[in-house]
């Protein structure tokens, strides 16, 4: 053997790692089926970093800074829970902001990056003045608290309203930017990376205030600033190409026009109260699980924060029936509608679990809520994309977000003040000796979304029936990871 052939030849032997590699297919590489010749994966990945974005913000101020709030800083638990809530105000303008980047104006040619980049900076600015904002409101300032609470308003409303634009402005990008038969796998992609930024966030912001302090506090959520404008910047950068043609001064801007049109039709109007009623009914229990495994089951801390794996294995289970389910051909209003009557059975173990004392039932329960919610997401999603807009993707996609976040805040904030209420009475003995337990106030919110999953039932009913007829030839789709819901 001679030199030349002993030689070692590294551009050849990553060349042929390269190979095998991509031999492996979309079935060992589950983000590989959301990629396609017009927008590959490197392109695909980079344009998702705005969902890690806004994952982080999110867990920021309803996870951490909420708990900061109230333990570290001394805030009572009903400002901190307004505070929160603000961001849900602006959720109701996610169509009408879908509906302006579809008929954006510009002589650049863009319709989608305006909006991405208002949106950034509306993030950055809200995440900028937070920490300063959070300790005068703690009473730690020498003036009145009433400018603290003025400016933590401002910073979460900031938040929440670049949240908003940034998520409906990316999403209908990567919709225009996909191809048509690769679009529900490549937005459920990108909610993928809603998840994994908010796993990653929540892990980074723990390690970072292990310590706490207010200089730790405003190192980290200026960080979470400066993090959020890189991004969105990354994401967004020669991302969407120019065409004035669709952004002349000349294009038709009536969104109560193009809304009318939308809500017209009966399809869609269904389509969107199920998918409000079916959300509410899987996150009315979002704040109740925990409390009432340690409650009323005796779960431990340990046990209770581990019901967290639990919801997720649930989703990864509805992950993989939803693949093959599509794969089949099920319409996703069908699929839709099975992840909601699974979510039946979840929340009739919950209530079981109780009088059985059965914390297997429990667990079970608190599986299937993740396999049901799982289901529903991604037949909602799927469905959202077929809804006949006229051309106005910004605005299907913004009302069916809208929607979404309005029933998932709305659903979890009532479902704590039922809990609290049907408690007290039944503390009271209002209920009768027979409901005078801490379980009634619980069972009572359980039984309220097993009444509006079984509502959504009736109401998404007509539509697959209607679909399944409609329906020529099944979607393509294929296993992988970008079925996974958000």
């Amino acid at each position: 053997m001679g030199a030349t052939e002993m030689r070692f030849r590294p551009a050849e032997l990553s060349y042929r790692f390269a190979e095998r590699w991509l031999a492996l297919g979309p079935r060992w590489l589950p983000f590989a089926d959301a990629a396609s010749r017009e927008l590959p994966l490197s392109r695909l990945l980079r344009l998702s970093l705005f969902q890690v974005s806004v994952g982080m913000s999110m867990v920021l101020l309803t996870g951490t800074l909420n708990r900061v709030m109230i333990v570290e800083l001394g805030v009572s638990a009903a400002l901190v829970a307004g505070m929160v809530a603000l961001p849900l105000l602006f959720a109701p303008f996610r169509a009408l902001l879908g509906f302006r980047s579809d008929t954006h104006r510009s002589y650049l040619g863009w319709r989608r990056v305006p909006y991405l980049w208002i949106g950034t900076l509306l993030q950055f600015g809200g995440l900028a003045i937070m920490p300063f904002s959070l300790i005068i409101l703690s009473g730690d300032t020498h003036g009145p608290v009433i400018i603290g609470q003025i400016a933590a308003a401002l910073a979460f409303l900031l938040v929440g309203a670049g949240v908003h634009t940034v998520q409906t402005a990316g999403l209908a990008l990567a919709t225009d930017v996909a191809p048509e038969e690769a679009r529900p796998r490549v937005v459920a992609l990108l909610y993928v990376m809603l998840l994994l930024g908010s796993l990653i966030s929540a892990l980074g912001f723990a390690a970072l205030l292990e310590n706490f302090s207010q200089i730790r506090l405003i190192q980290v959520v200026q960080g979470a600033a400066f993090l959020t404008l890189v991004l969105n910047l990354v994401a967004l950068w020669q991302q969407e190409p120019r065409d004035p043609a669709r952004t002349r001064g000349d294009q038709p801007r009536d969104f109560l026009r193009a809304w009318r049109r939308l809500a017209s039709q009966n399809r869609a109007r269904r389509f969107l109260l199920a998918t409000g009623l079916g959300t509410a009914g899987f996150t009315m229990q979002d704040i109740l699980l925990e409390p009432y495994g340690g409650e009323i089951l005796r779960l431990g801390v340990g046990a209770t924060t581990s019901l967290t794996a639990l919801l997720a294995a649930g989703t990864l289970g509805a992950f993989a029936l939803a693949a093959r389910a599509l794969a089949r051909g099920i319409d996703p209003h069908r699929l839709a509608a099975h992840g909601a009557l699974l979510g039946v059975f979840a929340f009739a173990a919950i209530v079981f679990a109780a009088p059985l004392d059965s914390t297997l039932l429990f667990r079970c329960g608190v599986l299937l809520i993740g396999c049901g919610g799982g289901l529903f997401a991604v037949g909602t999603l799927t469905a959202a994309m077929d809804l006949d807009s006229g051309g106005h993707v910004g605005l299907a996609l913004g009302a069916w977000g809208a929607v979404q976040a309005t029933a998932a805040g709305l659903a979890t904030a009532i479902g704590g003040v039922l809990r609290d209420v049907v408690s007290g009475l039944a503390a009271d003995g209002a209920l009768g000796p027979a409901l005078a337990s801490p379980v009634t106030g619980y069972s009572f919110v359980y039984h309220v979304e097993i009444a509006l999953l079984f509502t959504t039932l009736v109401v998404i009913g007509p539509l697959a029936r209607h679909a399944r007829v409609a329906r020529r030839s099944p979607r393509p789709q294929r296993f992988g990871l970008a079925e996974f819901p958000g």
